[in-house]
C-alpha cells in the first residue's frame, strides 16, 4: 500500500503527540462511506503507556499502529467488536488515539440497520458500537484517514466544543491517566464524565 507522506488532514498534525491529537479530534466529523458523524469521545494511547497495545512492541496483530500518522488501526475487542484508532506520530513510535464515540449525524439508517436498533443515542456510543455502526472491520486495518472511503472534516463552523478530560474506561493499568476526551454535555458519550 502507498501512503500519503503528509502527516496532516484536515488540519490535525497526527505527528503530534497521541494526546493532543485526542484533544484536537473531538468536534471533527468522520464518515466512513458516507456514514458518521461529530466526534465527541476519544481516549489516546503511547508506546510507553502500560495500557497501549504497543507497548510490548510491534506484532502481528498491532502492526498497523506501529505505521504511519493518520494510519487505520483496527483491532478485535473481546473477541466481539471491532474497534478503530488513528496512528499518531512517527512511523515505528506505536502511539494512536482510540476513536470512543460519535454523535450519528450522516447514514442514520445504515446505522441503524447495522447495529439493529432505533435508538441514535446508543448508535455510536462507545468504541465498538461505533465500529459496528460504521461497518468497520479488520479489512480497514492499515488504511489512511482522509482517503477512500474515510473522510475527515473540520467542525461545523460556528461549533465551539469544549472538551473535558479525565481517565480512561475498561483498562487495568494507567488507570488514572486522564487521556479519555469528551465533547463537554454531548449525550452521546459512552459514558458521562466527572
Amino acid at each position: 500500500m502507498v501512503f500519503n507522506s503528509s502527516s496532516s488532514v484536515a488540519g490535525i498534525d497526527f505527528l503530534a503527540v497521541s494526546s493532543t491529537v485526542a484533544r484536537q479530534l473531538i468536534g471533527m466529523r468522520l464518515l466512513v462511506d458516507g456514514v458518521g458523524g461529530v466526534i465527541v469521545e476519544t481516549e489516546a494511547y503511547d508506546r510507553d503507556d502500560p495500557a497501549s497495545h504497543s507497548f510490548s512492541g510491534p506484532s502481528e496483530r498491532n502492526a498497523a499502529m506501529f505505521g504511519p500518522p493518520a494510519c487505520i488501526y483496527v483491532y478485535r475487542s473481546y473477541g466481539i467488536h471491532w474497534c478503530m484508532n488513528l496512528v499518531c506520530r512517527e512511523t515505528g513510535h506505536g502511539a494512536g488515539v482510540l476513536l470512543r464515540a460519535i454523535e450519528p449525524t450522516e447514514g442514520l439508517q445504515r446505522m441503524r440497520e447495522r447495529r439493529g436498533l432505533d435508538d441514535v443515542r446508543l448508535l455510536c456510543a462507545g468504541p465498538g458500537r461505533l465500529g459496528q455502526a460504521l461497518g468497520i472491520d479488520r479489512s480497514f486495518n492499515g488504511l489512511r484517514l482522509g482517503e477512500p472511503p474515510f473522510v475527515l472534516l473540520p467542525a461545523a463552523p460556528g461549533l465551539q466544543a469544549q472538551v473535558v478530560s479525565g481517565p480512561r474506561i475498561g483498562i487495568s493499568k494507567a488507570v488514572d491517566q486522564p487521556w479519555r476526551f469528551g465533547m463537554a454535555g454531548s449525550r452521546f458519550l459512552s459514558r458521562s464524565f466527572r
